[in-house]
């Protein structure tokens, strides 16, 4: 039999993508910047914020 006139039906091969590596999860920067900024409002109450009689 003749295999040439045949149709085969096959999956495409995934494309690989250039894409560049993605950076690590931002969540420790997330959590750095909510614990500085709760510490510079303490400290602004604490030292510079006049205070109620």
């Amino acid at each position: 039999m003749n295999d040439r006139n045949v149709l085969k039906f096959e999956r495409r091969k995934p494309e690989k993508d250039n894409k560049p590596a993605a950076p690590g999860p931002k969540n420790g920067r997330i959590w750095l910047a909510c614990v500085l900024v709760i510490a510079l409002v303490w400290a602004y109450y604490q030292f510079i914020a006049p205070q109620a009689v």
